[in-house]
């Protein structure tokens, strides 16, 4: 009996050291390579990396630096990411499984996939989709983070975007053409100063007529004196280096229909009109010139009792015992109501969507019923439409995009190099294989 137990002893001893083996093993499989501030980057994440990487290089048959700077490479942004994660979560920063659903959604969508074939594709390219997930969740909050920490070292001064605009334009100015119109008022060669004085109040007359509606090709044959009056003053189509350098300082970027003038030339006062332009982006938007009168339901006044009370006011501006303006000065709680709930010139996408819908139903002239929006009961009342030219203002966000990419950039990498520069960070060396 004795010798049994010794033995049922060194039977639990040798497979007790068997299972320590093989959880010594285990361990081995994923290790700590580095510890960053209260976190770790494990092994197998390198790995997963490291794995991915080589694989994404031998589908685009791209080559790769040696393993030993790709796996530097690979810890480099491992601890990077460690260190903005732990930045959104002193943030608050998070990305619901909806958030990030969807974001997935949206990839397959740009790849022309379901999200069915997108997910099969990353699974046939070795990638545990779960984990996929994951790392796009990262980098959904690593994107944020670095937004919100490096937006606020950006500074765009007025001056470098109109630097920039300006370098634009000269860069767009050889595709762009204009179609001008050119009427000559003559002096004579050797003008007295009350027949240049006449002259110049000849021009500024037309000026006024043209302006004011009159028919350019008409008044160019009848004064100008121009050598090509009799075609109505047609110039034809020129870029800005084919005009004379009087017309082009003049034209550059106006907008069709513009008269320039009187021009004082060695022959008289000219007067150039824009026909038409080409070879320039335009870009309209739609804005609209509406009031309103807002009740804001209380504990006082109910959601149906607002509705009720606008709908009143509503049939006595239609039954004309009052103007709209009248009835907005007395009842609306909204910040327009001194002026009559005149909200002015806008684009309708400024506004709440409720409101924006309900301005979208409207022809000029027209009220609409009572509705609700985030900020309380409405009636509306839709004064004008127009389309406006804003391709200026176009230009001037593109080039505050612009700037702000190049700053981004270098901020982003000062930001990071501050972040860790202030954190701790140990690499452990890799075990030699």
């Amino acid at each position: 009996m004795k010798n049994l137990v010794q033995i049922l002893i060194l039977s639990s001893v040798f497979y007790m050291a068997i299972g320590f083996q093989a959880l010594a093993k285990e361990e081995q499989l994923d290790k700590v390579a580095a510890i960053v501030n209260n976190s770790v980057v494990l092994e197998s994440e390198i790995q997963d990396l490291l794995t991915s990487i080589k694989n994404q290089a031998k589908k685009n048959n791209q080559s790769l630096p040696s393993d030993n700077a790709l796996r530097t490479q690979v810890m480099d942004k491992l601890i990077n990411d460690s260190l903005v994660l732990q930045i959104g979560e002193r943030m608050g920063i998070q990305v619901s499984d909806a958030q990030l659903d969807q974001t997935i959604a949206n990839m397959a969508g740009e790849n022309k996939l379901t999200l069915s074939q997108f997910r099969q594709e990353i699974i046939s390219d070795g990638t545990d989709y779960e984990k996929y997930r994951e790392n796009v969740r990262t980098e959904l909050i690593s994107g944020e983070v670095r937004r919100n920490s490096v937006r606020r070292r950006i500074f765009i001064s007025p001056q470098e975007i109109e630097n920039l605009l300006e370098l634009m334009k000269a860069q767009t100015n050889n595709d762009v053409e204009y179609h001008l119109g050119h009427i000559l008022i003559e002096i004579p060669s050797e003008a007295t100063q009350k027949e240049m004085t006449s002259a110049k109040n000849r021009a500024e007359k037309v000026i006024e007529l043209l302006n004011n509606g009159s028919d350019f090709t008409k008044i160019a044959i009848a004064s100008s004196g121009g050598s090509n009056a009799l075609e109505g003053g047609d110039l034809g189509w020129k870029n800005i280096n084919e005009m004379p350098t009087l017309f082009s300082e003049l034209i550059d970027g106006k907008d069709k229909g513009t008269v320039v003038g009187p021009i004082r030339t060695g022959l008289g006062f000219s007067i150039v009109k824009v026909h038409d332009i080409r070879g320039r982006q335009l870009v309209e938007v739609e804005e609209v010139k509406a009031r309103h009168i807002l009740i804001k339901p209380s504990i006082i006044l109910s959601e149906e009792k607002a509705e009720e009370q606008l709908q009143g006011l509503l049939e006595k501006i239609t039954a004309g015992e009052a103007t709209f303006a009248d009835v907005a000065k007395e009842f609306s709680q909204g910040p327009t109501s001194i002026r009559g709930g005149d909200l002015g010139w806008a684009d309708p996408k400024s506004y709440d969507p409720a409101f924006r819908d309900a301005l979208a139903t409207l022809k000029k002239g027209e009220y609409h019923q009572p509705f609700r929006s985030s900020f309380g009961w409405h009636i509306v009342y839709l004064e004008d439409r127009r389309m406006v030219d804003a391709t200026s203002q176009m230009n001037q966000n593109r080039a505050y995009q612009i700037l702000h990419s190049r700053k981004f950039g270098l901020e982003s990498a000062r930001w990071m190099k501050e972040t860790r520069d202030e954190a701790y960070i140990e690499v452990f060396e890799q075990d030699s294989q």
